[in-house]
């Protein structure tokens, strides 16, 4: 499963309901007990359920904290359907900004280097904050559970789990998890509108520990962007 930002080396994950202070040093699980092996196909709807099926621009707040600061802007995202993403950020007063173009799990340019790093640390987590799951490499190890209204499953491939939980109530969630050698790389859950449309989302990473929430403010559907949407901003 590849990685895209890689952060400094994992210290304690700070769980999602507390801040980033006086947090508790170990998350609960994230999934339920009872996970049996699963066949692909069946891993393929749960995802489908979640991928995107038309293209919509997301315009949003974010704000970062870890234990020596905090910072804040607004951002916005392009998704084209079923898995292009340009995600844009900028602090307070157009300051610190930072551009990056992915397709499904690889990213094709991020500028400038490094630019997203402290506040996302991998492609899934990404995806995950858009309330979209991704689908597992080829020969992953699979494992779900639907129980009600909750739909659990797993990929293990070597040495890096990913786990999703969708709560199809109202609102419906999606929450996940990336592991990499048994250590937490972070955590996401993802507040859709009844539409299917994010509304919020939250991002915990253990390097820190840190803590990123987004709060999308609008949305707007878009069949298609213009091609320079997918170049790099100019220097």
């Amino acid at each position: 499963m590849p990685q895209w930002f890689r952060l400094d080396p994992p210290a304690a994950l700070a769980y999602l309901a507390l801040g980033v202070a006086g947090c508790h040093p170990t998350a609960p699980a994230l999934l339920p007990v009872g996970l049996k092996s699963v066949a692909a196909p069946a891993v393929a709807q749960w995802v489908d359920a979640t991928t995107p099926t038309a293209g919509a621009l997301h315009r949003f707040t974010w704000l970062y904290q870890d234990e020596q600061s905090s910072k804040g802007g607004r951002g916005s995202a392009r998704i084209a359907a079923p898995d292009s993403l340009r995600f844009d950020i900028a602090g307070s007063l157009g300051i610190g900004k930072g551009s990056a173009m992915v397709i499904g799990d690889s990213a094709q340019w991020v500028v400038p280097e490094g630019a997203v790093q402290d506040l996302i640390p991998n492609y899934e987590l990404l995806w995950a904050l858009f309330g979209v799951a991704r689908r597992p490499a080829g020969g992953a190890e699979l494992a779900g559970l639907v129980e009600g209204q909750k739909t659990a499953w797993r990929y293990a491939a070597g040495p890096d789990t990913i786990e999703y939980l969708r709560v199809s109530s109202s609102p419906v969630t999606l929450a996940a998890e990336v592991r990499h050698a048994g250590k937490v790389i972070g955590r996401s859950l993802a507040t859709l509108h009844a539409d299917g449309t994010p509304a919020k989302a939250r991002l915990t990473v253990p390097s820190g520990p840190a803590k990123l929430e987004i709060t999308f403010y609008a949305t707007v559907p878009t069949p298609r962007f213009p091609p320079d949407t997918w170049r790099p901003p100019e220097p």
